[in-house]
């Protein structure tokens, strides 16, 4: 069983918001189901104005999500985020002076101290960052426990941005959910998440963070692979020994006179590794000059690595 629990805040009065309740649904529709449609994690929605979202609302839902009978739970929030004089919080509809939400510490406390083998945190708001950090009042108690990992928007200083109604931070999160963060078996990790929205924000000033006490990833999501696994397991045909090189020669290429049936397939599956960075050509620049010049292919590191798994039928 797989556990999500997805919030979205708009309705702040006097403050309001216009893209959270977008990203929650967002959020929970990418993560109802796999890529081929069957269930993945049960979700649990809070937006507003359609929920009150009061503080001591929003806190007995995580403290129940916390402590819920599941494998992996995911609890999301998109809203406003403070930082005061005693750490973050994540804004809820009641908010006054004093009084203004739910703490990250004691999200982080609820997490740490839940017998679920896998928590992950996601927020988008501004000052999510402070989430999983030493608090500000000089505390280093502020540590993960094993299993958790935390993804937040921006940094403890930082503020999240919002674009065309969605939160920036969110609209990648999940794009790398649908898809982009695939590695080879078509899984998406919270690591792989993370890789994915700090390449597209690589040239902003905006950084997201990730933190994590894990001993492995956990999978969020699944896709069809970007190589299908029948192809991927004739990597050990194509090369015997992980070392090897795979000649080449001009009948390996389709254009050419001389070009076979059989190695024009082989080709096709090549090329295939070569555009996942699991082969390169030796002593050419691309795959169709090594073939016309009759020089060879081998495994990349990844390619390698990918061999000894195929070798002992990983996958």
């Amino acid at each position: 069983m797989r556990r999500a629990l997805v919030v979205g805040v708009d309705d702040y009065p006097g403050n309001p918001l216009f893209g959270c309740v977008n990203d929650a649904n967002s959020m929970a529709e990418v993560l109802k189901t796999h890529g081929n449609g069957s269930r993945n994690f049960f979700v649990k929605k809070f937006t507003s104005p359609r929920d009150a979202i009061t503080r001591s609302m929003l806190r007995e839902a995580i403290e129940k999500h916390f402590a819920a009978d599941c494998d992996v739970c995911l609890f999301y929030f998109s809203g406003h985020g403070l930082i005061t004089s005693t750490g973050g919080y994540i804004v809820t509809t009641d908010a006054r002076r004093y009084d203004e939400g739910v703490s990250m510490d004691d999200i982080l406390t609820l997490a740490n101290r839940s017998r679920i083998k896998d928590r992950i945190i996601i927020l988008d708001c501004c000052h999510s960052g402070a989430l999983g950090a030493a608090t500000i009042t000089g505390s280093n108690m502020a540590l993960l426990g094993e299993g958790v990992s935390v993804l937040t928007a921006c940094r403890d200083s930082e503020s999240a941005l919002e674009s065309n109604g969605k939160g920036i931070f969110t609209a990648l999160i999940v794009a790398a959910l649908q898809g982009q963060a695939a590695d080879l078996l078509g899984n998406m990790t919270p690591g792989s998440l993370y890789a994915y929205v700090d390449r597209a924000l690589a040239p902003s000033d905006k950084r997201p963070i990730f933190k994590t006490n894990v001993t492995r990833f956990t999978s969020l999501r699944s896709v069809a692979p970007p190589v299908p696994l029948e192809t991927l397991r004739k990597i050990c045909v194509y090369f015997p020994l992980p070392q090897d090189d795979h000649p080449l020669n001009p009948s390996y290429e389709f254009t050419h006179p001389q070009a076979d049936p059989v190695n024009i397939g082989i080709m096709k599956d090549l090329q295939t590794f070569a555009g996942v960075g699991l082969v390169v050509p030796v002593g050419a620049e691309h795959m169709y000059f090594a073939a016309i010049n009759s020089k060879s292919c081998r495994l990349t590191p990844l390619g390698q690595q990918y061999w000894r798994h195929a070798n002992e039928n990983i996958f």
